[in-house]
């Protein structure tokens, strides 16, 4: 009878070692996609440009107004640059110059895992200095979403930015997979954590205290919006709210209200719009002409919004 107990032990623990193996792959399995040429409203060109990640990473670039800002946006895990087409759009009518990439393993970029900051922040510091040489001169800020704002704040090199927009980022890796097992499966599955966490180093070769942008973000060295939304079930506002006490001035938090871990862009348009016009205008303005008119057809359409619930697509 003992031995018979001992073999169903045996058994159950391997299956379940075997059923998170299984799980911990598909969520780093590369999510490639075919993106295609720039839409026709964005005008632009296709770019590649290879990045320490080891991936020739794939994107969008427009050219805005000369003497104006550029700024790079990154979108969330398991995406590509497609997710970030609104808000280059909006920020291309401005005036300014866009980037859209996708990460390495994501989209158009090659790699064999998604590594939640890894070797995706090595891609951010590829993007940034390629912004740099495809408008030299100009003020660069970024938006980065989810994982792309993770990346962003993981980045090991100084990346100089002149104004950032966090949006729904979580502090740690740790409480990133916590909630997501809390939310699909309860929260008895919380406990499952560290069992996935335990694979991060013999197969991405990082291990969780490493991917932590809440002990990064002081020294991110640049001013910084922070978006999230109050019903976020992916990383809380409580998370959202210390990675804000933890980062250095000048700052300024956003608390969306109604939105969940969504493309706050598509959820509160006009708002959204407003705000980050009047942050990048701070800290990347350099004026023209053109740019003071695309500025005032845009103020003319944001009209001051309340922040309603409503249908949005996921962020990353």
């Amino acid at each position: 009878m003992f031995r018979y107990v001992l073999f169903s032990v045996v058994a159950l623990l391997l299956c379940g070692v075997a059923g998170s193996w299984y799980v911990g792959g598909k969520l780093m399995a590369p999510v490639p996609r075919v993106v295609g040429p720039p839409p026709k409203a964005l005008g632009g060109r296709t770019v590649t440009f290879r990045s320490e990640s080891g991936s020739l990473i794939h994107g969008w670039f427009a050219a805005g107004e000369p003497g104006t800002g550029s700024v790079l946006l990154l979108h969330g895990v398991r995406a590509d640059r497609r997710d970030m087409l609104s808000r280059a759009l909006f920020l291309h009518e401005l005036g300014y110059s866009v980037l859209l990439v996708d990460f390495q393993a994501h989209g158009e970029s090659p790699g064999a895992h998604i590594t939640f900051g890894h070797l995706e922040s090595l891609d951010v510091e590829a993007a940034t200095e390629f912004l740099r040489t495809a408008v030299p001169g100009a003020r660069v800020g970024a938006i980065g979403v989810s994982l792309g704002a993770a990346s962003l704040v993981l980045s090991h090199k100084p990346l100089h930015l002149n104004a950032v927009v966090l949006e729904s980022m979580y502090p740690t890796v740790e409480e990133a997979v916590a909630d997501r097992l809390t939310l699909h499966l309860g929260a008895w599955a919380a406990g499952l954590s560290p069992v996935l966490l335990t694979q991060l180093k013999p197969r991405l070769g990082v291990a969780s205290d490493e991917l932590r942008p809440i002990d990064d973000i002081a020294q991110l060295h640049a001013p910084l919006l922070l978006i999230h939304g109050v019903n976020d079930q992916h990383t809380s506002l409580a998370e959202a709210r210390r990675v804000f006490a933890a980062a250095a001035e000048p700052k300024q938090f956003w608390e969306v209200a109604g939105a969940a871990h969504v493309n706050m862009h598509r959820f509160a348009k006009a708002e959204y719009e407003r705000r980050i016009a009047a942050w990048f205008r701070s800290y990347l303005e350099q004026s023209s002409p053109a740019r003071e008119d695309a500025l005032t057809r845009n103020a003319s359409r944001s009209a001051p919004a309340v922040d309603t619930p409503r249908r949005a697509l996921r962020a990353g």
